[in-house]
């Protein structure tokens, strides 16, 4: 089997790459610290706190996406979904701190570092973090553990930390740009961080770059609720549910699992639900890196409308949704739910401004609406009756006998389609898809039956013209009977430009026609389409003396037809998409069902 495809180079230079192309988007906002995989803001203020965060590649924007004044000061970037280093770690915070005591006005902000629930990332930064205060740096650590897809009882390592982890960077670089002291933002950081629930699905496995093959361990009907974000086993798996149906899970997963109030006797804690009917929460939908935005949509959707639905009847004041916490490309998606409810002190750091890489802030549905404006839809806006068919008292009609010949030259070209049907389908099954000729057919009869109930007005070319238009619209469906439409339509408002009609303007409106039909389908002479017919008519029709009769027209449409048939590739239309050999021989329907009418109308007139 073949390796998965990916854009790679060598996988063991992937992060190292990943990181410049991050510094070639961002040449004035990012920098690099030497010797490290650590991507720092290009402007440190050093007195106020500093936030760093980071952990193992294969999560972005987690972690360097986050880098920006109101959120991260800088990121740490391990391997491919491995913790990084303590000497990296070490390095980053020495870049944004300073050495000396409180006492004696020293020692600038510190640095809080905000570090995901897994051993190694625990270790590692916790490790750093002692260094780093043992060289007289002020440097406090907060742990996320948001997943609830862990039974509580199992183990002693805790909830893993996955996409509330965002959130907090959110809150805690908030605090640090206001100026609070490195106590105050982790005390901050870490009691907000200890009120998020996240649980994730995954619809398929990740597969790491360089991986020789795919994982497959999710077979095409299945599933796996509360898997991690390194692609870590979750609570169970399931067959495929709908977007409701998962919605439930997560939300219920979440609410369930709860969070722990320190108010129970002694040491213990009294675990609560995550929220409370009737509370305000903020609420992120995150991709894991393989779902479509279309798709995030719709779960949004169905999480939001669950949780204020009869049965949660909660508020979800700020909706995040997108790509936050990555499984690198895992088809799947976490809910992470906080509530907010009466918090005016964390709802002002969520909404702080920041100009973080890959964050936006929440378009926040204000306490003081009692709907979401986006629910009131802008009512359609409904036509006049007196513009819907417009006036044309000031067009003179200087054409003696209009509606007689224009009565007459519709029935013969209604009769010709209708007649036409089965050479049109012949030559359209070969070029095209087969349904030209019964396209043409069902416009033609409806024009006919229009034409005989008087729904079509032949008195004057401004109705005649809008009245044709209606009639292929209602019937024709198809390309090209939206192009007829637009033939007629241009036709029509052509005259409401003119003070009089006259031979000449009836040239002139065809003409604007036929250019329509060319500007909006895309197409030209040689496309080997209708285009094909409709120049060469409006060509004679257009000779300079005025001498170019409407036989002639209908002539010089049959030959532009008939060309066709010698035409081995098609620029637009039907036959675009076939090969030469399919072509030979066989004229293009639309430019046949042309000559036929502008032949019958000459006829008939």
């Amino acid at each position: 089997s073949h390796p998965p495809k990916k854009f790679l180079n060598d996988p063991q230079d992937a992060v190292s790459e990943m990181v410049r192309g991050m510094l070639l988007q961002y040449p004035n906002r990012l920098r690099k610290l030497s010797n490290h995989n650590v991507l720092l803001s290009s402007s440190i203020d050093k007195r106020r706190v500093s936030v760093l965060s980071g952990g193992g590649s294969g999560h972005e924007p987690s972690h360097a996406g986050w880098i920006g004044d109101g959120m991260l000061t800088g990121a740490i970037l391990g391997g491919m979904f491995a913790s990084p280093s303590v000497s990296s770690i070490l390095a980053a915070v020495r870049a944004v701190t300073d050495i000396g005591s409180e006492e004696k006005g020293g020692g600038g902000g510190g640095c809080l570092l905000v570090v995901k629930n897994y051993t190694g990332d625990r270790l590692n930064f916790g490790m750093a973090c002692e260094q780093a205060n043992a060289e007289g740096r002020k440097c406090r650590m907060v742990v996320v553990a948001d997943d609830c897809a862990v039974p509580r009882t199992k183990g002693v390592t805790g909830a893993r930390g996955v996409a509330g982890t965002v959130l907090v960077h959110k809150v805690a670089g908030a605090a640090a740009a206001e100026g609070k002291g490195l106590d105050e933002v982790a005390e901050l950081a870490q009691s907000f961080a200890n009120r998020i629930g996240s649980l994730g699905v995954a619809l398929s496995a990740v597969t790491v770059p360089g991986a020789s093959v795919a994982n497959d361990r999710l077979d095409g009907g299945t599933i796996e609720i509360g898997l991690g974000i390194h692609g870590e086993a979750g609570m169970r798996q399931s067959g495929l549910l709908s977007a409701d149906e998962l919605a439930k899970e997560m939300v219920e997963t979440v609410r369930e699992f709860g969070i722990a109030d320190a108010s129970g006797p002694g040491e213990t804690d009294n675990i609560v639900p995550n929220f409370e009917k009737g509370d305000d929460l903020a609420v992120m939908v995150n991709n894991l890196g393989g779902t479509s935005n279309f798709e995030m949509s719709i779960l949004a959707n169905s999480v939001v409308s669950l949780l204020e639905g009869p049965e949660n009847g909660c508020r979800v004041g700020r909706v995040y949704v997108g790509s936050f916490m990555t499984s690198f490309d895992m088809q799947g998606a976490s809910v992470s739910v906080v509530s907010i409810t009466d918090d005016d002190r964390i709802k002002a750091l969520l909404d702080a401004p920041c100009d973080a890489l890959s964050w936006k802030n929440a378009d926040v549905w204000t306490d003081g609406d009692d709907a979401r404006p986006s629910a009131t839809e802008i009512p359609e806006v409904e036509v006049p009756a007196e513009l819907a068919t417009p006036s044309h008292d000031g067009v003179a009609m200087k054409i003696e006998g209009f509606e007689t010949m224009a009565r007459a030259a519709l029935t013969a070209a209604g009769n010709v389609l209708v007649e036409s049907e089965p050479v049109l389908t012949k030559y359209d099954t070969v070029v095209g898809d087969g349904d030209c000729g019964l396209t043409m057919e069902r416009g033609a009869r409806e024009v006919l039956s229009r034409l005989a109930n008087g729904t079509i007005d032949a008195s004057h070319p401004v109705p005649l013209f809008s009245t044709l238009a209606d009639a292929v619209s209602a019937s024709m469906g198809g390309t090209s009977g939206v192009l007829i439409e637009l033939m007629f339509r241009k036709m029509s408002t052509y005259f409401l430009s003119q003070t009089e009609v006259t031979s000449r303007g009836m040239v002139e409106a065809f003409h604007r026609g036929v250019k329509a039909v060319s500007f909006y389908g895309y197409a030209g002479r040689g496309s080997r389409t209708m285009l094909d017919a409709l120049f060469p008519a409006l060509d004679k029709l257009l000779e300079e003396d005025g001498a170019g009769t409407i036989a002639d027209a209908a002539k010089a449409a049959k030959e532009g037809a008939d060309g066709t048939a010698e035409m081995l590739s098609a620029s637009a239309g039907r036959s675009n998409y076939l090969r030469e050999e399919s072509l030979e021989g066989t004229p293009d329907p639309g430019a046949v069902a042309v000559a036929l009418v502008m032949g019958a109308v000459a006829g008939a007139l």
